[in-house]
């Protein structure tokens, strides 16, 4: 029953001729195909992506054309350049590792001096003309400042007061009230020691943790701020002392918390050349002055 119709397919075949023969063999040994079955597409050939850490041997290009590089394209090439170096450790790749580290000590000098001839026609954006270098200058300046600070805190005593918060087991504290007093003889204002130990209420209420807490407090309002958090000497609470009292009283923005005495529209004014943030400093100003500082409680009693 099986070799009848194997044996017609044969002879069909040979009675065909040879091509026939071929196809009809080769369907035969092969699997089928037609509308049910589907021969799987043919696999393109895959390259290997290229390794990133394969050692090549970076192209050093003319000192002209190296001119023309951005710093970060020069940083990027010397640091190609020590790892092939470091790699291969012979004798002309480190050197030239190292002239690229020169030509960029070069434009680095070369940028330098050209600041320095920058600076000498705009003395707005040098420094030195605030902030001079010289000893004498120097001592004549700090007792500018500290002038400038002491006749301000002092206008201002009848309006604020300095509270400390302090704990009996604080030994710290013992340090930082005489400082504190310093500041009452200097400035005439009224300090008080409050210890939260004794009255656990006043540190819940002004949110106070860590002992000595030194804080201004203004008069017949709530505003209130922290000028220091443990041990501060004496030149750092006035200084403080002036930027919040500054602060609170609406004369500077907090964009400008940390312009000194006396440098006002100058050179350490942030402000001093306009606006340096995207949004109105007014804006911020009055924002942190009405929720972080006004909203807070008066006076402890």
């Amino acid at each position: 029953m099986i070799a009848l119709p194997r044996a017609a397919l044969l002879a069909a075949v040979l009675l065909a001729g040879p091509a026939t023969a071929q196809t009809a063999s080769a369907g035969i040994n092969q699997p089928k195909q037609g509308y049910w079955w589907y021969a799987p597409p043919p696999k393109a050939d895959k390259q290997a992506p290229p390794d990133p850490d394969a050692l090549m041997k970076p192209l050093i290009p003319p000192m002209a054309e190296l001119a023309t590089f951005t710093p970060p394209k020069i940083r990027k090439l010397i640091e190609q350049q020590r790892d092939y170096a470091a790699t291969v450790l012979t004798v002309d790749a480190v050197a030239d590792f190292w002239r690229l580290e020169d030509f960029a000590r070069r434009k680095a000098r070369a940028f330098a001096g050209v600041t320095q001839i920058a600076m000498l026609q705009h003395p707005e954006l040098n420094s030195k003309s605030a902030n001079p270098m010289v000893g004498d200058a120097r001592a004549e300046l700090s007792a500018y400042k500290d002038d400038v600070r002491r006749r301000y805190l002092r206008a201002h005593a009848p309006e604020f007061a300095l509270v400390m918060f302090s704990r009996s087991t604080c030994g710290y504290c013992r340090v930082q009230w005489p400082i504190v007093q310093r500041f009452q003889d200097e400035m005439g204002w009224q300090v008080t020691l409050m210890d939260i130990d004794r009255r656990p209420e006043l540190g819940q209420r002004f949110g106070v943790e860590v002992t000595p807490t030194t804080m201004i407090i203004r008069r017949n309002s709530q505003q209130r701020m922290v000028i220091a958090a443990g041990i501060e000497t004496y030149p750092n609470l006035a200084q403080m002392a002036y930027q919040a009292v500054r602060l609170l009283s609406g004369d500077i923005r907090p964009e400008q918390f940390m312009t000194g005495a006396g440098e006002e529209d100058g050179f350490f004014d942030a402000l001093a050349n306009g606006p340096v943030s995207s949004s109105d400093p007014r804006s911020r100003a009055s924002d942190m002055l009405g929720g972080d500082l006004v909203n807070r409680p008066s006076e402890p009693k």
